[in-house]
């Protein structure tokens, strides 16, 4: 018995720094921003309780649901993007030799530059009079005139910001996606051989199949990196034009620091974790059915 109390005192101090880091930074943080959100809070005046009311403005707000069904698109056009193409990269550079090793490498390095400095980069490719992505359309005889890429047409814009994120988190995924291909036991592999398997019999019979969970986990990594998009937003458009450009994450800031509506802040940042919550539930559900 003492033993036995030893060792869960033993496992408790092991525990115990992953419980208060929780507690400090997710938590507390998480319980005074639902507080928040039930007041009209401003840091230059004293917070008045509002009930609801700042999650019934938000469900009317239409600039709100521009923001967050904008976020959804951007969600949706870019993520099968990132999957497929992570995992065809991973299927081209997963067997082991030197120029696949330089390739991974090569596809991996802007994943390690941060995003603001990325998107900075890209601001300046793109740009209408200087950008080097213009001057190639324009020697190539590809457009009369320089493009207008950001901030003129939310469409193009997106594209334009769609680019620079695939440049910059491809690579995050296909590491991930190699690692799981060459997890996949090589006698599983030479006895698709032996059966007559060509290459993509291989790969939608053996491999994928094999690797579901790493896909389904890359995809909701990529989904809620999509849904909390804003520095490349902020920085290469700053939502325009007229804000159809402007993420969910984007229109949060603007009331919580601008407008100093923090409560409405806050209760606009719930809402938006709620959905992440949804998409990580779905993605466990999802997880489970490919075990059984």
């Amino acid at each position: 018995m003492q033993r036995t109390g030893r060792n869960r005192l033993i496992g408790l101090a092991y525990v115990a720094p992953a419980l208060v880091f929780v507690l400090a930074f997710t938590v507390y943080p998480l319980g005074q921003m639902a507080w928040m959100s039930l007041h009209d809070w401003s840091l230059i005046s004293e917070p008045r309780f509002l009930g609801l009311d700042n999650y019934r403005q938000a469900f009317g707000d239409r600039q709100f649901w521009v923001s967050f069904l904008f976020t959804l698109k951007y969600t949706a056009l870019i993520t099968p993007v990132l999957i497929v193409g992570g995992y065809l990269l991973a299927l081209l550079t997963a067997p082991a030799s030197r120029i696949r090793a330089v390739t991974r490498t090569v596809v991996f390095v802007p994943v390690v530059i941060g995003l603001g400095a990325s998107s900075l980069l890209w601001y300046w490719l793109f740009s209408t009079d200087f950008g080097v992505i213009n001057r190639i359309l324009l020697d190539l005889g590809l457009v009369d005139q320089p493009v207008l890429w950001l901030g003129v047409d939310a469409n193009t814009s997106n594209f334009a910001i769609s680019t620079s994120v695939v440049w910059k988190v491809i690579g995050f995924g296909m590491i991930l996606f190699v690692g799981a291909i060459q997890a996949v036991p090589t006698e599983i592999t030479e006895a698709s051989l032996v059966d007559g398997a060509g290459y993509w019999q291989r790969v939608g019979r053996v491999i994928l199949p094999l690797t579901l969970r790493t896909v389904l986990l890359v995809t909701l990594i990529s989904v809620i990196g999509s849904l909390l998009a804003f520095d490349q937003f902020y920085i290469m458009t700053a939502g325009q034009p007229q804000n159809e450009t402007a993420t969910s994450v984007f229109f949060v800031y603007l009331n919580s620091f601008p407008y100093l509506k923090l409560g409405y802040g806050a209760a606009l940042s719930l809402v938006l974790a709620v959905t992440i919550l949804a998409f990580t539930v779905v993605q466990l559900v999802l997880t489970r059915r490919s075990e059984s």
